[in-house]
């Protein structure tokens, strides 16, 4: 009785055990490939699944993680693992030492993001998955660097990250890889070029900024003389408006002169004929006579003045003033 007692007992245990055993849980994003009996069987999809233990087996893959050891480094450590991640993945690869076409040893470090597209190919076509696509990101970088010069893979990083996804990409294809993107993260050249290369800088940086001193002196010039020059030719301006308004003013003068004198004429013609029937211009004439006289025997020394024969005639006109006053 107690004999078969311990063998039911063992019984269930083997029976719960190999229930255990058998249901397998994926999550989402992961994938399991089984085996049965050494030979691939089928492809575990997220959620609950059911396998025959003993029989079925999970095929295992290399999988590479990232730790920092005590002295602060970062290596990289490979685990193997039943489930396969289906997500996009990174790796971040150590710095290495690359070659240009000039001859100069640069240390160079990148950054892979790729996705396993298809999980039989990664485990049948590959033994070491994360070994073999580190291995090749070295090997491919350190060729397309050597066709570059340094100046050239300083300034065609995007360039360089192109060519080298497209090369991983074809070349992983039959891993069943995806490379999403390759990314250069750091480009040392050695110490004597860099400082080369920060003093070839400070003299881009001094030369432009003489260049630009002088551009501004040469502008703040041109503005300068560009203000002269405005400034000259609006005062030519305002004096040309300024002649032209005092000669019209002057003309406007003259103008009303002559028709005040004009009709003063016409009064004294129309008077003296009235008056005394002799021709108005000998009295006009008559006139100025005795405004010159008076000009010139102005003053205190006494002056002899001699008049012309002719000038008796005109000045005997003058008898009408007479009867002018009259009036």
């Amino acid at each position: 009785m107690g004999g078969f007692l311990i063998f039911t007992i063992a019984l269930v245990a083997f029976a719960f055990f190999m229930l255990a055993a058998g249901v397998k849980i994926v999550k989402q994003s992961e994938t399991m490939v089984v085996e049965r009996l050494g030979k691939y069987h089928k492809t575990l999809s997220s959620g609950i699944n059911i396998i025959i233990p003993i029989f079925d087996k999970p095929r295992q893959i290399a999988w590479r993680y990232t730790q920092q050891t005590v002295t602060g480094d970062i290596v990289s450590v490979f685990k193997m693992r039943d489930r396969i991640d289906m997500r996009e993945n990174v790796y971040d690869f150590p710095k290495q030492n690359v070659i240009t076409r000039d001859n100069v040893v640069t240390e160079i470090n990148a950054l892979i993001y790729f996705q396993i597209v298809d999980p039989l190919k990664s485990l049948y076509e590959i033994g070491n998955l994360p070994n073999a696509i580190e291995k090749l990101t070295q090997t491919t970088l350190r060729n397309v660097i050597g066709e570059l010069d340094l100046d050239q893979s300083l300034t065609s990083r995007d360039t360089i990250n192109t060519k080298l996804r497209i090369i991983l990409d074809e070349a992983t294809n039959k891993w069943g890889v995806k490379v999403n993107r390759v990314e250069l993260q750091d480009i040392n050249p050695p110490k004597d070029i860099r400082d080369a290369m920060e003093k070839q800088m400070r003299a881009e940086r001094d030369k432009r900024a003489t260049i630009l001193e002088a551009e501004g002196d040469k502008q703040s010039r041109i503005l300068d003389a560009e203000g002269v020059r405005e400034s000259q030719i609006q005062r030519a301006e305002g004096q040309k408006e300024a002649e032209i308004l005092k000669a019209e003013g002057e003309a406007q003068a003259r103008i009303r002169v002559a028709q005040a004198e004009a009709e003063a004429i016409e009064l004294v013609a129309q008077a003296v004929n009235k008056s005394t029937k002799s021709d108005p211009v000998q009295y006009l004439i008559a006139q100025q006579y005795l405004e010159t006289l008076k000009t010139m025997t102005e003053g205190d020394k006494s002056k002899t003045v001699f008049l012309p024969y002719e000038a008796s005639g005109v000045l005997s006109s003058l008898g009408g003033i007479k009867e002018l006053l009259k009036q």
